[in-house]
């Protein structure tokens, strides 16, 4: 039996970081998963974290692990193969550091990704995306930092890991308001900023006052803000906004909304979909083009655009009510 314990600290320590340099927030993704992973095991075996063995992670046991994220914590096939993704890239570190469990891994590797729905992205109408913009109250220093967050998470359409891991030094005023990005594969982009955006987070670093971290956004604690603490945040928005839009009830709106009303808000302002691809740093333009499939306008436009088949004329005559009559009776 092999203790799996020390491999997972240098998968993490050794693999992660350096020798496939991988972002700080895939290592947080996978460790994530390992934590899910690892709960689920111990619990099923009834044996602690850290007394499990790489021969308990079988392919069997990761498939039960998989089915249980979707039907307890109600997963989508999209984020059930991110958590798969983390479990096989570690598999396929233990390939060349133990081949003795080559076969035990390999099936492991084989598990298929499951297939995904095609749907179109859920974003915000301007009045529902004004009225959680005009949800804090700006008289308290955390309400400040709040209005701040929502204006940069929407003008910017950042991710939420975006977000939270803006550094003071991402700031500039002049020449012109201005924010330095790091975005998910580290690709990096500039954001000029509107002036409301601008406003809000100068009232924002007006309040701040000095911090051990470098971080843009801090807790209470004057800690840098996380994700989770981010996502609280919006949630808490969301129902005061409710109360003068209600529609906002009706949709599930999550950090990555924002991003997606922000990508729609440049769409249909510039019916460009190169902008929208280098608004949010996506890889390429086929990745963006997501919104065009959710966009009713970009359809109206080439309806419009097109002369329909004209349709051949003709008077309906109906059938002749006696004879219509017989032939029910025959």
């Amino acid at each position: 039996m092999t203790p799996i314990a020390s491999h997972i600290t240098a998968f993490f320590r050794e693999r992660l970081p350096i020798e496939q340099a991988a972002s700080p927030h895939t290592c947080s993704n996978y460790a994530y998963t390992f934590m899910l992973l690892f709960d689920f095991v111990s619990k099923q075996l009834n044996i602690s974290p850290s007394s499990l063995h790489l021969e308990h992670i079988d392919a069997p046991l990761v498939l039960a692990f998989l089915e249980s994220l979707e039907a307890t914590r109600a997963n989508c096939p999209s984020t059930r193969n991110v958590r798969l993704a983390g479990i096989k890239s570690f598999m396929r570190f233990m390939e060349y550091r133990m081949p003795a469990a080559l076969e035990q891994i390999r099936a492991v590797l084989a598990i298929p990704l499951k297939r995904t729905d095609s749907k179109l992205v859920q974003y915000l109408t301007m009045d529902e995306m004004q009225a959680i913009l005009d949800a804090p109250d700006p008289r308290t220093r955390l309400c400040i930092r709040d209005r701040a967050m929502l204006h940069v998470a929407f003008a910017g359409g950042l991710r939420v890991s975006e977000l939270v891991g803006l550094c003071l030094d991402d700031l500039t005023f002049s020449p012109q308001p201005c924010l330095y990005v790091r975005g998910k594969g580290r690709k990096e982009r500039a954001l000029p900023l509107w002036k409301e955006t601008a406003s809000a987070l100068q009232a924002w670093l007006s309040v701040r006052g000095n911090a051990s971290v470098p971080a843009l956004f801090l807790n209470a604690r004057g800690e840098q803000l996380t994700r989770w603490g981010f996502e609280h945040i919006l949630r808490k928005y969301l129902k005061t906004a409710a109360r003068c839009c209600p529609s906002i009830l009706n949709k599930r709106i999550t950090p990555h909304v924002l991003r997606h009303t922000c990508a729609m808000t440049i769409l249909q302002a510039t019916k460009d979909i190169r902008k929208v691809s280098l608004w949010l740093g996506h890889a390429s333009v086929q990745t963006s083009e997501v919104y065009t499939r959710t966009d009713p306008m970009e359809k109206l436009n080439a309806i419009d655009a097109i002369t329909p088949p004209s349709l051949r004329k003709g008077t309906f005559e109906p059938p002749e009510r006696l004879i219509a009559l017989l032939k029910q009776a025959t």
